[in-house]
């Protein structure tokens, strides 16, 4: 709060903030470089069949979550327990297995299938475009 009245009174006293500014700024750390820059995700979550997932889940080798969880290795997978991921209480205590069928149904209408969920996503209607995105994440990873 001092620096703050410090910098407050030179621009009032007539503009002294090139001679306070290096001061204000001398106790402060130097940035430090990033520990590690991110890889990108693997190529099978660039697909198109899989454009409305990918913008909050990866899916191939190398997968990592983010927004969403990884799909890799999702089906035979119970709900709620990829290792890394902070999944809501709803999805932990669901009690699903993921295989394609309550993976279609998850994809149709997730708070339906899971009320609670945090995955914030309408659904998908067409039930065409939700057998072609389960059949592209299994063969993409899904399978363990």
């Amino acid at each position: 709060m001092r620096r703050l009245l410090a910098v407050a009174a030179a621009l009032l006293a007539g503009g002294a903030v090139g001679v306070l500014a290096p001061r204000l700024l001398a106790d402060r750390p130097a940035p430090s470089a990033p520990a590690e820059v991110p890889a990108m995700p693997p190529a099978a979550s660039f697909d198109p069949v899989f454009e409305p997932c990918a913008h909050c889940h990866q899916i191939g080798v190398g997968a990592r979550s983010s927004t969403g969880p990884a799909l890799e290795g999702v089906i035979g997978r119970r709900a709620g327990k990829a290792a890394g991921y902070p999944f809501s209480a709803a999805m932990r205590g669901s009690g699903l297995v993921w295989d394609e069928a309550s993976l279609s149904r998850f994809i149709e209408d997730p708070q339906g299938l899971v009320p609670g969920t945090r995955m914030i996503f309408t659904g998908i209607d067409d039930p065409e475009r939700r057998a072609a995105i389960v059949a592209y994440i299994a063969k993409a990873g899904g399978r363990p």
